[in-house]
């Protein structure tokens, strides 16, 4: 499907659509690349549904409402900063749903913006008016994905990543193989051949973003408490982190203890249902959910600690995605209370555990002892999804030597986003180049996050600019520190 022809858009201060065709803001030449929006392949631009909506869950008109076109989210939202374009923006898009509200029927056009959001939530965080425009999109979506037919290629696709991503034991299965060819060298000369990226170039995407695969690390079902005990909390594996990033769960599980907390992982826990909710699959999400408020209730914690910031910004709506469901509707308003992410609960309970310089060795420069300078990349769901912005840095600024640096539009997505680097490749490559160039301004001797999908994604664009900058999970840094380990 060709990518559609301007639109006329809104000033900031208007709040309805012009005749001009000239953008709110355009970005400066430099800054926008035009790679064709990412659309549904194969559907039409007639008519997909009609009506748009049927009655379970469809878009809030008081939701919508609030939006006034102000035009505060232009500059944050990543698709417009691509292509400039006003349905490519937060408010367009909210103005596409209205329509549908309304009585017009969702056509393939309607689909392909809303499949072009990244949900990153930058928008609900630079919104005066408050408008939440992560519930317009998450029930948008679960309407678009029980009402919109989608091409085969688009449902195998789509199938393969559900079948797998959210299923450990399916990652654990391929694990094996995976880490084989990559100790071998399969893996990257059939990178070097191109044959996957000209079969599917979503598919060379998920080949090139797997992390080098060591030893499988498993976390213990029950981390004591390093000295007094002061809470007893759960803790999510994950599925992508279990299997791909096992180490960060296990600095993770090691730094609640050393922090007082007697550390609950149970190993009958599945998927969280993050990457389900987010792309409109609100059945299976909302299954997932309800067998992980089953299991971490009975575990009998305090709190359910998160290290992976899509999965957490998920868990503290439980509240809102099983609200009509009598059987777990008061449940998950308790679960969500009790839902933390890492960074959270370490602020919370205050530090304990003495933290020691994680830089190098002073040689024979001027650095003191363990100096180091570390970029701190804000996880979307964690800055604009969940509002944590304040503990990870804090956190870091606690340890000895450590010197936190700022990136430069640290707002603007880096385009992993669940599984949209998978779905739409082109743009993801896009916004994660122009993240590897800000965090290379920043001359940072470490680069820090708190999200398995953001830890895949900037390294490849780091990669790919032939500068890798050492990349790690908060909870790495902490446990080293308290470890007195040094990562540099």
């Amino acid at each position: 499907m060709d990518r559609p022809r301007p639109r006329p858009t809104m000033s900031p201060a208007s709040t309805s659509l012009p005749t001009t065709t000239q953008p709110a803001r355009v970005p400066a030449a430099q800054d926008v690349t035009h790679l064709g929006m990412p659309t549904v392949r194969g559907l039409s631009s007639g008519v997909v549904a009609d009506p748009a909506f049927d009655d379970h869950r469809p878009p809030s008109t008081e939701l919508l409402d609030d939006c006034v076109h102000c035009g505060f989210c232009l500059t944050t939202c990543p698709t417009y900063q691509l292509w400039g374009e006003e349905m490519d923006s937060p408010r367009g898009r909210i103005d596409l749903v209205r329509a549908a509200r309304e009585g017009a029927p969702l056509t393939g056009s309607t689909v392909a913006h809303l499949d072009a959001c990244l949900g990153c939530m930058a928008c609900v965080t630079a919104c005066p008016s408050g408008v939440r425009y992560d519930r317009i999109l998450e029930t948008t979506r679960a309407q678009i994905e029980r009402r919109v037919e989608r091409p085969a290629r688009e449902r195998a696709l789509r199938s393969l990543i559900f079948g797998l991503f959210p299923h450990p034991a399916r990652l654990r299965a391929l694990r094996g193989p995976l880490r084989l060819a990559q100790r071998t060298g399969a893996l990257r000369l059939v990178g070097r051949t191109g044959l996957v990226g000209r079969v599917s170039p979503e598919l060379e995407v998920m080949q090139s973003l797997a992390p080098p695969l060591g030893p499988r690390v498993e976390v213990p079902e029950r981390t004591p408490a390093l000295g007094p005990r002061r809470a007893v909390v759960g803790m999510l594996t994950g599925c992508v982190q279990r299997e791909f990033f096992g180490e960060v769960n296990a600095a993770t599980a090691r730094v609640l203890a050393a922090e007082g907390c007697d550390v609950v992982a149970p190993r009958r826990q599945g998927c969280c249902g993050a990457l389900s909710v987010h792309t409109g699959r609100e059945e299976e999400g909302a299954e997932f959910a309800r067998r992980l408020i089953d299991t971490f209730e009975e575990a009998g914690v305090d709190s359910v600690v998160v290290n992976s910031a899509g999965c957490g910004s998920t868990m503290k709506e439980y509240v809102h995605l099983l609200s009509d469901d009598p059987d777990y509707a008061d449940r998950a308003r308790a679960f969500s209370d009790k839902v933390r992410d890492l960074s959270e609960i370490l602020v919370e309970l205050g530090p304990v555990a003495p933290r020691h310089p994680v830089g190098a060795a002073p040689a024979d420069d001027d650095r003191t002892d363990g100096e180091v300078v570390i970029a701190y990349h804000d996880a979307c769901h964690l800055r604009h999804a969940q509002q944590v912005v304040r503990q990870p840095r804090e956190l870091l600024r606690g340890i000895p030597g450590v010197r936190l640096v700022e990136i430069p539009d640290a707002e603007i997505c880096c385009g992993s986003a669940g599984v949209y680097n998978i779905l739409n490749p082109e743009p993801a490559a896009e916004l994660g180049d122009r993240k590897a160039a800000n965090i290379l301004s920043t001359g940072a001797d470490l680069l820090v996050t708190a999200n398995p999908g953001c830890l895949m994604q900037i390294s490849q664009a780091l990669e790919r600019a032939g500068r890798p900058v050492p990349f790690v999970h908060t909870a790495v840094v902490l446990d080293a520190a308290i470890r007195g380990e040094r990562l540099l």
